[in-house]
């Protein structure tokens, strides 16, 4: 087997710390819930907590296609060191926030900065990465992902620190980003990538959204991206505070019950899942797939489970089976995308995804505060959630790679 360069495994390692504060800053909000609603008493109700966290989603989603453009057509390096700088500026201001009305608007900037990252991260890390290493390289920067929300479900000791406080915590990520932001436009490059069809500077909106649009199997790939996705930000966003009210803990234990278990198999999940992916396709064409379909398989009972438990130590066991399964699914969806795809689309594709993806987590999010609010039982919210995941493992499994982007070994 031919080895990967030291500078594809170098990028990876440079994204690492951007990846973890990416979701360490938007995911310790969830674990400080009840400290944010009791210093911003405006907030006022769950469903209103919920928009707050749907709003970043919406402006996040809108802004996904347009960050993938931007760097399908400017380059990665500008696009990944503005957007990490942009939004720890914003991490740094909401910990000055006093209204609901300032946090929304907080979370709407938080939106914005952080939406041009994901897609042009890992479209570059697919550029350095060949076939043989591509789902274990997106596996590793996922891994820090999953970092950062296991230190963000540790807010809820920070927030209720009286010598800490949630304001500070978010006051700290944000100077450590913009810190970070400079060494990193300084080491990072971007990768001089194959040009298979015209001039990438030349590239429309239009054009772009018209070619995606027309491949059946990236439309597969929208849908089956998006499904176990809602499920996967109900857990990120609202578990703390289901664990808290379900089984009577300190906001402090929820948040860490919520996360850190789940995530740290999602770690186990993804390091495998992208091993067992990469294997598989050198004997199969749809190996990544078949590797997706078997960990999003895992989400139904883990799924249905979480809802149904009857206690804590009941429920953290199906999160891990859940967090295992996510690592499966998420360490090969830009695999995927790349199969089926060319590259001078792929950051774009992926912010699509991210578009209708994010913006059906938002809905998620609000409506199971708003059916929260009405006293609807979790086993039925939840219940509905596994039935997604159902359909989600039919549709992969329909997606038809092409040989031209597989180069298998």
């Amino acid at each position: 087997m031919r080895s990967t360069s030291p500078q594809a495994w170098l990028i990876v390692g440079l994204l690492i710390p951007v990846a973890l504060l990416n979701y360490l800053d938007r995911q310790m909000l969830a674990s400080m819930q009840a400290s944010v609603m009791t210093s911003i008493p405006s907030i006022e109700t769950q469903a209103n907590w919920g928009l707050m966290l749907g709003q970043f989603k919406w402006v996040y989603a809108f802004l996904s296609p347009v960050g993938g453009f931007v760097s399908d057509r400017f380059g990665r390096r500008l696009t990944i060191c503005g957007s990490l700088f942009a939004w720890s500026l914003v991490t740094f201001w909401t910990g000055q926030v006093e209204t609901y009305n300032e946090l929304l608007w907080a979370r709407s900037l938080m939106g914005v900065s952080e939406a041009f990252y994901i897609p042009s991260a890992l479209a570059l890390i697919t550029e350095y990465h060949p076939s043989y290493t591509r789902s274990r390289a997106v596996g590793f920067h996922q891994l820090a992902i999953y970092l950062g929300v296991i230190a963000g479900g540790f807010g809820g000791y920070v927030a209720s620190d009286p010598q800490l406080g949630w304001r500070l915590a978010f006051q700290s990520c944000g100077i450590i980003g913009i810190l970070y932001a400079f060494p990193l436009f300084l080491l990072l490059k971007d990768h001089q990538r194959e040009v298979t069809q015209g001039n990438p500077k030349h590239i429309s909106p239009l054009g772009t959204l018209s070619e995606l649009l027309k491949l059946r199997s990236f439309i597969l790939l929208v849908f089956y991206f998006t499904l176990p996705a809602m499920a996967g930000w109900i857990v990120r966003d609202w578990m703390p505070a289901v664990l808290k009210k379900q089984f009577e803990i300190s906001e402090g234990k929820a948040g860490v019950s919520a996360t850190l278990y789940w995530q740290m198999a999602a770690i186990l999940g993804a390091l495998l899942g992208g091993w067992l992916a990469d294997r598989w396709n050198r004997k199969s064409i749809k190996g990544r797939i078949y590797a997706s379909a078997l960990g999003t398989s895992l989400l139904v009972p883990a799924i249905f489970g979480v809802g149904n438990s009857s206690s804590l130590q009941m429920a953290i066991a199906f999160l891990i089976i859940f967090g295992l399964g996510w690592g499966f699914f998420d360490c090969n969806n830009m695999p995927i995308l790349s199969q089926i795809v060319r590259p001078e689309l792929r950051a774009t594709g992926y912010g699509i995804m991210n578009f209708v993806s994010i913006s059906c987590g938002g809905l998620a999010d609000w409506g199971f505060g708003w059916l929260r609010d009405r006293e609807v039982p979790i086993p039925i919210i939840f219940s509905s959630f596994a039935s997604l995941a159902i359909v989600s493992v039919v549709l992969v499994l329909l997606i038809k790679p092409s040989e031209k982007y597989s180069d298998r070994i």
